[in-house]
């Protein structure tokens, strides 16, 4: 199924919003989810074969390209569509399989969204057959500040002498720096390797992917888990965190969440 936005035609004053494509073997039930700004309450259209589609109308004039342009320029509304967006497949996430499509997935109608599950039925099989009855856990593993100020404090100590010495000393702390990023790679290395063989998939940033604004930010990982071993993920990812907070590293997991990461091909 493809991503983005879809404008409508002149005579539509509605468009068809899809949140995610559902495989269950039963109807699945929906909660009270928020609803987009300007849209209606998600509904489900049947596709057969135990698939199903989560929609919403909304209105034409505020979700066609030109409209969704302008709306990325206020935080505050789109902060809105993405919560809404995210909370309505949160709703369907225990099912056998959720493809969560991505925000602002928009076609002039639900035949048309109908129509592009069915061309791209074999991809989609493919990854439900991938995903399926299993949940997405994030990691991240960063640097404590009191190491990271640590460092920075002796490096201003080295600039406070003259001479041989403060040359020395610089050389000193910058092959201690060298060693501990080197120790770092490795530490962190082996827990998302330790991780990943709890997992049927994982996949990490890469460090010029990772965000400076954050701080010494070392792992951003995502998972899939089977829900069969989401306790002993769990567990395990709570060892890596004690055992690596003794070394001045912090991990946080997040998740269960649907499949995000693990639906693109």
């Amino acid at each position: 199924m493809t991503g983005g936005v879809v404008c409508g035609s002149p005579t539509s004053p509605m468009l068809t919003y899809v949140y995610c494509v559902i495989a269950s073997t039963r109807r699945p039930r929906l909660g009270r989810a928020i609803a987009l700004p300007s849209g209606s309450r998600p509904r489900l259209i049947e596709i057969g074969r135990g698939l199903y589609l989560l929609v919403a109308d909304v209105p034409e004039r505020e979700y066609d390209e030109g409209a969704i342009k302008a709306h990325l320029a206020d935080l505050k509304w789109v902060s809105r569509a993405a919560v809404a967006h995210e909370r309505a497949i949160e709703l369907v996430a225990t099912v056998d399989a959720v493809l969560p499509m991505k925000l602002f997935t928009i076609f002039t109608s639900v035949e048309r969204a109908v129509a592009d599950v069915t061309a791209n039925r074999a991809r989609i099989t493919a990854a439900i057959d991938r995903v399926r009855r299993h949940e997405e856990f994030g990691i991240r593993v960063v640097l404590r500040r009191a190491i990271a100020s640590a460092s920075a404090r002796g490096s201003r100590a080295a600039h406070a002498g003259t001479g041989a010495a403060y040359l020395t000393r610089k050389k000193t702390l910058r092959d201690a720096a060298t060693e501990r990023a080197e120790r770092a790679r490795e530490t962190v290395g082996a827990v998302y390797e330790r991780l990943a063989a709890r997992a049927r998939d994982a996949k990490r940033r890469s460090p010029a992917e990772l965000p400076l604004a954050d701080g010494p930010l070392l792992l951003d990982a995502a998972f899939l888990v089977p829900r069969s071993r989401s306790r002993s993920f769990r567990a395990l990812a709570a060892r890596e965190a004690r055992a690596l907070e003794q070394s001045g590293y912090g991990l946080t997991l997040t998740g269960p969440w649907p499949p995000y990461t693990f639906v693109q091909d």
